[in-house]
């Protein structure tokens, strides 16, 4: 799991085996699997409560790495409704919203992961997997 931070463009959505954990299949982990659209290859990404991602708002800060349309358009998050904007302008499920960069472990080819983590109610947690999207950087299309 990595950070992005070059601009990039986005690719299309790989399926995902499971996008939405509870309680305690979030404890300590969440075991998310996610097939390459170009190898086929089934892939896994362990995602830990509050030790991985990066925060969203990194992503479309600045349009630095994608415009909060390109976030929208692809249905990555939808905008926050006023009561719970503390958790930022852009989520996944009204919770506070992460991403990570990753890549296919047998042909390299790039992805973006978006999740989002929190208490939906009082006594229970979730984790929804909004996608993983492939994805290329821009200087690598010139």
């Amino acid at each position: 799991m990595h950070s992005i931070s070059k601009k990039i463009i986005l690719g299309k959505k790989a399926l995902v085996a499971k996008n939405y954990f509870s309680n305690d299949e979030i404890s300590p982990s969440a075991i998310v699997k996610f097939t390459c659209n170009k190898c086929n290859h089934v892939n896994t990404v362990e995602i830990t409560p509050y030790e991985s991602g990066f925060p969203i708002f990194q992503l479309y800060n600045e349009d630095k790495v994608l415009t909060k349309t390109d976030l929208l358009n692809n249905n990555i998050v939808t905008k926050t409704s006023p009561g719970r904007i503390h958790y930022g302008e852009l989520t996944v499920n009204e919770l506070p919203t992460l991403y990570f960069g990753t890549h296919c472990e047998s042909c390299q080819s790039k992805y973006l992961g978006v999740f989002s983590y929190g208490e939906k109610q009082p006594g229970l947690t979730v984790l929804d997997v909004s996608g993983i999207w492939e994805y290329k950087e821009l200087e690598s299309l010139n």
